[in-house]
C-alpha cells in the first residue's frame, strides 16, 4: 500500500486514515514528475502508482529519489535531473522514450520558494535561482515531452503553480511572479495544443507543509496560514487527488485552466 492508498480497480476504497480514495484510471500510462522525491509531488507519485501507472521521478534529492524508488520496485525509475539544464531534461527525456515508447503524463512539481524579502531589497541573484528552477525548468520539461505527445497525440500536462501566483504574497515576489509565469504558460501551451487530446493545466495550491517550509521565515509561514479560511494547510495526498484526476483520459475538455486547492482563499 502507497501512501495510504488500496489499490482496487475501479473502487472507492479506504485509506489508512479512514477517508475514502477514488481509484483513478491510469493503467498503462506512462508518467514523468519532476520534484517526486518529496512532498506534492512524491504524493503524486504514489498516487500515480496505485492508479496503475508507471512513473520516472526526475530530481536532485538522490537519497529520497532511490528510497521511493526502491520502496515502489518496477512501477518507479528515479533519476537526477536538474530540470535548469535543458540538454539535461532532454536527454532523461530520451531515456524515458526509449525505456517505454511513450510520455503520456507530464506533472512538474520542482520548485522553491526562496528568500523572504522586501522587493526593493531582493537580491538580483536568488530572484534568477528562483526564476531559472520555477519558469525555467517547468518550460524545459515541457518542451522535452510535447514533440513525443504530438507524435502520439495524446498527453496530459499538469504545472504546479501557487496561489501567490494569482494574488500575489508580500515578501515572496520572486515566487509570486514565478508562479505567475507558470499560469501564463499554461494558458499559452495549452492553447496551442488544443486541436488534439493533449491537456495542459495548472493548479494554484495554498501553502502544504513539506520541505519548502524550510526556506521561509515563520513570520511568512504565520501570513500564509492566516489567509486560508479552512484554517489549515493543504494535505499533500488533496493536491494528488485533483492532480490525478487532471491526469487522466477522463479529463477530456479542461485544458489551459488552473484549478484552485486554497482552502478558499481565492477571490477569482
Amino acid at each position: 500500500m502507497l501512501g495510504g492508498l488500496n489499490r482496487q480497480a475501479g473502487k472507492a476504497v479506504l485509506s489508512e486514515e479512514g477517508a475514502r480514495v477514488n481509484r483513478i484510471d491510469l493503467d498503462g500510462q506512462v508518467a514523468v514528475v519532476t520534484g517526486g522525491a518529496q512532498g506534492i509531488g512524491r504524493a503524486v507519485v504514489e498516487r500515480f502508482v496505485a492508479s496503475g501507472a508507471k512513473v520516472a521521478v526526475w530530481d536532485l534529492d538522490g537519497a529520497h529519489g532511490e528510497a521511493l524508488a526502491a520502496q515502489t520496485g518496477e512501477a518507479v525509475s528515479f533519476q537526477a535531473v536538474d530540470v535548469t539544464d535543458a540538454a539535461a531534461v532532454r536527454v532523461a527525456a530520451d531515456g524515458v522514450l526509449a525505456a517505454h515508447g511513450r510520455i503520456d503524463i507530464l506533472v512538474t512539481s520542482a520548485g522553491i520558494a526562496g528568500l523572504n524579502a522586501k522587493t526593493w531589497d531582493y537580491p538580483d541573484e536568488e530572484w534568477a535561482r528562483v526564476m531559472r528552477l520555477n519558469v525555467d525548468g517547468t518550460l524545459h520539461c515541457a518542451k522535452a515531452v510535447v514533440p513525443a505527445m504530438r507524435t502520439a497525440g495524446y498527453g496530459r500536462i499538469v504545472f504546479i503553480a501557487s496561489i501567490a501566483g494569482k494574488e500575489g504574497n508580500p515578501n515572496a515576489s520572486a515566487y509570486s511572479a514565478s508562479k505567475a509565469a507558470v499560469i501564463g504558460l499554461t494558458k499559452s501551451l495549452g492553447k496551442e495544443l488544443a486541436d488534439q487530446d493533449i491537456a495542459v493545466n495548472c493548479v494554484t495550491p495554498a501553502a502544504a507543509r513539506t520541505r519548502i517550509f524550510d526556506q521561509m521565515t515563520e513570520e511568512h509561514i504565520g501570513y500564509m496560514l492566516s489567509k486560508i479560511p479552512r484554517g489549515r494547510f493543504l494535505e499533500v495526498a488533496e493536491a494528488a487527488a485533483m492532480i490525478a484526476w487532471l491526469a487522466s483520459a477522463e479529463n477530456s475538455f479542461a485544458t489551459a485552466a488552473v484549478f484552485d486547492l486554497s482552502g478558499g482563499r481565492a477571490t477569482y
